[in-house]
């Protein structure tokens, strides 16, 4: 009876020790079958960016109109600043550039002389430029005494008196005439040239004081955290 117990003892320890390698070389079978994926990490998802804060409401009434579009320029803002603060403070700018250089941009520009204006002032210097007198007199006393020296010699001095002194008196209002004409063309030049002149000098003093306007509102606009061009 003892033979026969460890007999059944021995086959037992075996069929497990023969199921226990069965099971060990099905689990090594498992992880190394192919075609098995291992999960790939999924790649963190970046954070969202902060969300800016919301532009604060406008502090006093708003204007129907851009006070830097008024004269030519253009501000952006810098600091979230909503469209209708944009408006309060452009006009508030607009007051205080005025109030610091004395300039109103509503002034309007000078215009350049038309031609009508051109025409008229020359006309007018020409018609009071001076004109020469008295040149038919002169021209036939200096003709009467050529003529009577010349006709003293022929022997007929009254004669060649008469007759230089009409030929004097021709040569006397032809140069008179040629001088005065001279001088109304050049009055009429000098009044066109100095009307031209003056409208640069205006436009020039009006392009400043508007370039001061324009530097300091920029100036103020920037302070207010806004880039003008």
């Amino acid at each position: 009876m003892p033979a026969i117990s460890n007999i059944k003892n021995f086959r037992l320890l075996t069929g497990l020790c023969v199921a226990t390698l069965l099971l060990s070389s099905v689990s090594c079978s498992k992880k190394e079958e192919p075609g098995t994926k291992v999960p790939e990490t999924v790649p963190a998802q970046p954070s969202a960016a902060p969300a800016q804060p919301a532009p604060a409401a406008p502090t006093g009434p708003v204007p129907s109109f851009s006070a830097a579009n008024k004269v030519g320029l253009n501000a952006s803002p810098t600091k979230n600043q909503s469209h209708d603060q944009q408006l309060i403070d452009e006009s508030a700018c607009y007051n205080s550039a005025q109030q610091q250089t004395g300039v109103s941009p509503d002034m309007p520009a000078p215009q350049p002389p038309s031609s009508a204006d051109i025409q008229a002032a020359q006309a007018q210097a020409a018609e009071a430029a001076p004109q020469q007198k008295g040149g038919r007199a002169k021209g036939a006393a200096r003709g009467a005494v050529g003529g009577a020296v010349i006709g003293g010699i022929a022997g007929n001095a009254g004669t060649g008196a008469a007759v230089g002194a009409g030929l004097g008196t021709v040569r006397g209002g032809r140069q008179q005439r040629k001088a005065n004409t001279a001088t109304k063309e050049q009055a009429s030049a000098q009044a066109g040239s100095q009307l031209q002149q003056q409208y640069q000098s205006q436009k020039a003093a009006y392009d400043q004081k508007m370039s001061n306007f324009k530097l300091a509102f920029s100036a103020c606009m920037n302070a207010k955290g806004y880039s003008v061009k």
